[in-house]
C-alpha cells in the first residue's frame, strides 16, 4: 500500500510571525491568489451532533470528492488541513504551515504538503502537484512579504478579472454619481476601481471597516461611501444574521425588514437567535452587472474565517494531546465545533491555562499541565474538533445598531425599517435631545417666514454636527431634535460643538440633554425610532436645561471618555424629581459653553 508522501519548503523573512500570519492564514485570499477555483460544501448533520462536510471538484482532469476535515491551528504559529478522498487518486491530501520566530525579530516559515496516494498514478500526480504548489506558494509568500514591507500596493499579483461588456464604463459613471453624493467622500473612483480589480475574497462580502483600514480612511467615511454606492447602483447591501457559534453569515437578506428572529447554522448544527447588537451585520457586494462573482468560497473554514478562534485541535477518540501555546490575558470560551456544553474562562495572562476534556455532552475544564502548554483530551467516543475562542466579538463587523446611528443610513435609506410588530433591543445608545429656548418669541419678533427659515438653518447646522460626530438625527419634533450615537463621548462632543457654534447667535439659545442606556428599536411613523425609559430620561433632562448649557445624566457623566472631555469645563451636580421616575434623578450640568 502506498505510504504517506511529503514535500517541505522553508523560507526566512525579516518580518515577525504576527505580521505574516494574517496574510498566510487567510486561506480564502491565499487560495484565490494561487488560482484555485471556488468550491461549495455539502454539510450533513450526524447523529452525534457533528457535521460531515463533503466537497466536490475537478483538478487536472481528475474528478474529486472528499470529506473536509476541520482545520487545526494555533493563531500566529501554525495551521494544517486534511481532505479525506472518496473519489480521486488520493486517500488524503493537505498542507501544513509553520511560523517560528527567530532571534533577529524575523520568521522561519515552513510549508509542508502531505498526501497519501492510492496508486502509482496518485503518487506521480501528487509529486507533480506538490512541485507546482511549492513554487506557487513561494511566489505568493514573497509578494505578501513585499506588501507588508510597504513595497507593493496589494498583497498579491492577480490577473484582471473577467468583466461583463461595458462594466468599466458603467462603473466609471457610477463613481461620478457617488462623488456627487454628500456621502461619497470623493472615494467613488477608488471604490469603483476596488470593485473592478479587487480580489473576490475581499468583495464577497465587502466589509466597510476592513475597507477603511485598507484605504487608510476613518471608518465612518468608508461606511458612508459604501451606502452611497448602494444608492448609485455600484454595490448591493445585505443584512447577515451571524451564527453565534462560528460567527459566519448563515442567513442573508436584502432588507432589514426581512430579518427573521433566528436561523439555523448547518456548519455548527445549531439553531440560534437574533441579537441585534452582536450578530446582525451589514455587508456589501458588487452589483452583478458590474462584477459578477462565482458561487462558493476559495476556502470555507481557514483560521482567518474565524479569527476569534485562537486554538483549534482535531482529536481522535481517546486521544490526549498537549499543545504548546501561551495565551494573553482575555475572556475565553472552551468548546467543541459541534453543539455541547461550554466553559467560559477569564485568563489573567502569564499563569496556567485549564485543559479541555471533551465528553459526549461537550467540554469540561481539565487540569492545567504547565506554563505554556494546554492539555486536550477526547473522551467523547468519536472524532471532535476542540477549540479555544476569544469571547469578544470582532470589531470588523458593522453591526445593526452602528448602522442605524449613522446619518448617511437615515438619509439614504429612510424607508429601511423593521417589519411591523418587530422590535430589537440594544444594550446602549446615547440619546441627545435639543430644543430652542424662546422660539415662540422669535416668531412674534421677526415674523413667521423669517423665523421658519432660521429654524430650518438651525436644523441643518445641528444635523451636520451630529453627522460629524458619528451620530444620526432620529427625528425632529417642532423645534426639537432627537439624535442617537453609539458612543456617549460622541454625543457630548456633538453637544459641545452645538453650543460653541450657537454661542455667538443672538437669535437662538439651545437647550441640550443627554442620557445613555438600553433601548428598544421599533418602527414608528414609518421610520426607525427608539422606545423606552432611556428615551424618556434624555427628553426629561433636556427639559432641565436653562439654555446655553448641557445637562448630562450620571450614566453619561461617569463614562471614562466623557470624564476626560469634562475635566476642564465648569460643571455642577444637581438632583431633581422628574415626571415618570419614582426616585430623584441626579445629573451634571455643564455651565454656559463658549469653547
Amino acid at each position: 500500500m502506498p505510504s504517506l508522501s511529503r514535500r517541505t519548503w522553508t523560507w526566512t523573512f525579516d518580518l515577525p510571525p504576527h505580521e505574516l500570519w494574517p496574510l498566510l492564514a487567510d486561506t480564502s485570499r491565499f487560495n484565490e491568489a494561487m488560482g484555485l477555483p471556488p468550491y461549495t460544501l455539502e454539510e450533513t448533520p450526524q447523529t452525534n451532533g457533528t457535521v460531515l462536510r463533503r466537497g466536490r471538484g475537478k483538478v487536472a482532469g481528475f474528478t474529486l470528492e472528499w470529506e473536509e476535515k476541520p482545520y487545526e491551528w494555533v493563531a500566529g504559529r501554525y495551521f494544517r488541513q486534511t481532505r479525506v478522498f472518496s473519489k480521486g487518486p488520493f486517500r488524503r491530501f493537505g498542507p501544513v504551515f509553520d511560523l517560528v520566530a527567530d532571534a533577529k525579530g524575523g520568521s522561519t516559515v515552513t510549508y509542508t504538503l502531505e498526501w497519501e496516494p492510492l496508486s502509482l498514478t496518485g503518487r506521480l500526480f501528487g509529486a507533480r502537484l506538490a512541485e507546482q504548489a511549492g513554487g506557487a506558494v513561494e511566489k505568493r509568500m514573497l509578494q505578501a512579504a513585499s506588501y507588508l514591507r510597504g513595497e507593493r500596493l496589494t498583497p498579491f499579483e492577480m490577473p484582471p478579472p473577467s468583466l461583463p461588456e461595458g462594466a468599466q464604463a458603467r462603473a466609471e459613471a457610477l463613481a461620478v454619481e457617488i462623488d456627487r453624493s454628500p456621502y461619497g467622500n470623493n472615494l467613488g473612483r477608488i471604490l469603483a476601481a476596488t470593485v473592478l480589480g479587487g480580489m473576490a475574497s475581499d468583495l464577497a462580502p465587502l466589509k466597510p471597516k476592513r475597507l477603511a483600514r485598507q484605504l487608510d480612511v476613518p471608518q465612518r467615511t468608508a461606511i458612508e461611501t459604501c451606502l452611497a454606492a448602494v444608492r448609485a447602483g455600484l454595490l448591493t447591501m445585505r443584512w447577515d444574521l451571524l451564527c453565534t457559534n462560528c460567527r459566519g453569515p448563515k442567513l442573508s437578506v436584502a432588507a432589514l425588514s426581512e430579518l427573521p428572529r433566528g436561523a439555523h447554522c448547518p456548519s455548527c448544527n445549531i439553531d440560534y437567535d437574533r441579537d441585534f447588537e452582536k450578530n446582525v451585520e451589514l455587508s456589501f457586494a458588487p452589483t452583478p452587472a458590474i462584477r459578477p462573482l462565482m458561487d462558493g468560497s476559495f476556502c470555507l473554514s481557514g483560521p482567518m474565517a474565524t479569527p476569534h478562534v485562537v486554538v483549534q485541535v482535531l482529536l481522535a477518540p481517546g486521544e490526549k494531546r498537549d499543545i504548546e501555546v501561551e495565551l494573553p490575558a482575555g475572556r475565553y470560551r472552551l468548546r467543541t465545533l459541534h453543539p455541547g456544553t461550554v466553559v467560559d474562562f477569564d485568563h489573567a495572562g502569564g499563569g496556567l491555562f485549564p485543559g479541555l476534556r471533551v465528553t459526549a455532552a461537550g467540554v469540561e475544564a481539565g487540569s492545567a499541565v504547565k506554563l505554556g502548554r494546554i492539555a486536550f483530551e477526547n473522551m467523547a467516543g468519536f472524532e471532535v474538533a476542540a477549540l479555544i475562542e476569544d469571547r469578544t466579538w470582532t470589531r470588523e463587523a458593522l453591526t445593526a445598531p452602528e448602522v442605524i446611528s449613522l446619518q448617511a443610513f437615515r438619509d439614504l435609506f429612510a424607508a429601511a425599517t423593521l417589519r411591523p410588530g418587530d422590535e430589537a433591543g440594544v444594550s446602549q445608545v446615547a440619546l441627545l435631545f435639543t430644543d430652542l429656548q424662546g422660539s415662540t418669541a422669535l416668531y412674534e419678533r421677526v415674523g413667521d417666514a423669517k423665523a421658519y427659515n432660521l429654524v430650518r438653518e438651525h436644523f441643518a447646522l445641528l444635523a451636520a454636527i451630529v453627522r460629524d460626530h458619528d451620530g444620526a438625527v432620529v427625528k425632529t419634533i417642532g423645534d426639537a431634535v432627537m439624535a442617537s450615537f453609539g458612543d456617549p463621548a460622541d454625543a457630548v462632543k456633538a453637544a459641545l460643538a452645538m453650543q460653541a457654534k450657537l454661542a455667538a447667535d443672538t437669535e437662538f439659545v439651545l437647550k441640550v440633554g443627554i442620557h445613555a442606556g438600553p433601548s428598544v428599536v421599533v418602527t414608528l411613523n414609518d421610520r426607525l425610532d427608539y422606545f423606552g425609559s432611556t428615551v424618556n430620561m434624555a427628553a426629561r433632562l433636556q427639559g432641565q436645561s436653562r439654555g446655553g448649557d448641557i445637562v448630562l445624566s450620571r450614566t453619561v457623566a461617569e463614562d471614562p471618555a466623557v470624564q476626560a472631555l469634562l475635566a476642564d469645563l465648569p460643571k455642577r451636580s444637581e438632583e431633581v424629581t422628574l415626571k415618570g421616575f419614582d426616585q430623584p434623578v441626579g445629573f451634571l450640568r455643564l455651565e454656559t459653553v463658549t469653547v
